[in-house]
């Protein structure tokens, strides 16, 4: 896992973020987790589509396009869903704890950017 932020406008949105690139990563995801916490997040790369099964907590989701371009916010996932999608230019997902951050910020159209380290 990579691990970096999420920056929203420019500024950091999301202070601890981790990026599943490799298949292991991307498969595991974030099953055996207790929880995320209040600012942290996982980002799936070549992620179109999600399902909760195994997982102990409720996600909230957003789907983004291969430039971050948001497509979808998905809020309150239970634990439990064997699809959800963001659509067919779906290229990546954020996953975060359902609650933890505002979603109602965010956009579609709106471009989140991945900064390492």
């Amino acid at each position: 896992m990579q691990h970096g932020r999420i920056l929203f406008n420019g500024s950091v949105w999301i202070g601890a973020a981790e990026c599943a690139v490799s298949l292991k990563d991307r498969l595991r995801g974030l099953l055996g987790r207790a929880s995320l916490g209040p600012d942290a997040a996982l980002l799936i790369e070549r992620c179109g589509t999600v399902h909760t099964v195994g997982m102990r907590f409720a996600l909230d989701l957003v789907f983004l396009d291969r430039a971050g371009r948001v497509l979808r916010v998905v809020r309150g996932v239970r634990p439990g869903r064997l699809w959800v999608g963001g659509g067919w230019r779906a290229a990546r997902t954020l996953e975060l704890e359902a609650g933890c951050l505002d979603l109602t910020v965010l956009r579609v159209g709106d471009t989140l950017e991945w900064k390492e380290g």
